[in-house]
């Protein structure tokens, strides 16, 4: 049997989403156990060349594999319109197989996502993301309000899940607040995804 690990899924334009998922794989690493980090590939209507199997730089692509033997899930993505960005929801509409044989049934997962403007969505953009794995049967894991930064944050930050504001140009950094409920969401759902094998 394999060690257990928290799979941290992103998609990340400009980034700041990238950087949350980091965040929260040190959040997971901090109970003991692995954070295994993957992104999905950008979606393009017209293709001249052919996107490479594996990316250039940072996390490689997650399979279907990585999802249905993780002990738990965090899944993030920017806000599009007040909803996640199509390269996470191209991958999530492929895994009717995981869904036809009740692979994540039972398992913990939350939900991060970064916006360009303080009321663009992050908390719709957060509930779109639960739909699907609702439907997959997963246990979702938000962060209470026990955790002091969710009280002071000015910028990102709900129960439902991290969410960082970046502005307008996408280049606002994470501020102490954002990070730490990043931090805290990857330290619940490892400590869920411990309880719950044992």
């Amino acid at each position: 049997m394999s060690t257990p690990y928290v799979l941290v899924l992103y998609y990340s334009h400009h980034g700041a989403t990238a950087e949350m998922a980091q965040l929260i794989a040190r959040g997971v690493e901090s109970q003991g156990l692995e954070a295994r980090i993957r992104t999905v590939p950008k979606v393009v209507t017209e293709v001249s060349t052919p996107a490479p199997a594996v990316p250039q730089e940072g996390a490689v692509y997650a399979t279907l594999d990585d999802l249905k033997h993780c002990a738990a899930l965090a899944l993030g993505s920017p806000t599009r319109f007040g909803n996640m960005a199509a390269p996470m929801k191209y991958f999530l509409d492929g895994t009717l197989n995981l869904w036809l044989t009740g692979e994540l049934v039972g398992k913990p997962a939350g939900v991060f996502t970064s916006t360009a403007s303080m009321h663009g969505g992050q908390e719709t953009t957060l509930l779109s993301m639960m739909l699907p794995l609702m439907h997959h049967g997963m246990l979702l894991c938000g962060l209470p309000y026990s955790e002091s930064a969710l009280n002071e944050t000015r910028s990102g930050g709900t129960p439902y899940g991290p969410s960082h504001l970046a502005g307008a140009d996408s280049k606002r950094p994470l501020d102490e607040h954002e990070s730490r409920l990043c931090v805290a969401l990857g330290e619940r759902l490892a400590q869920l995804a411990k309880q719950l094998e044992s």
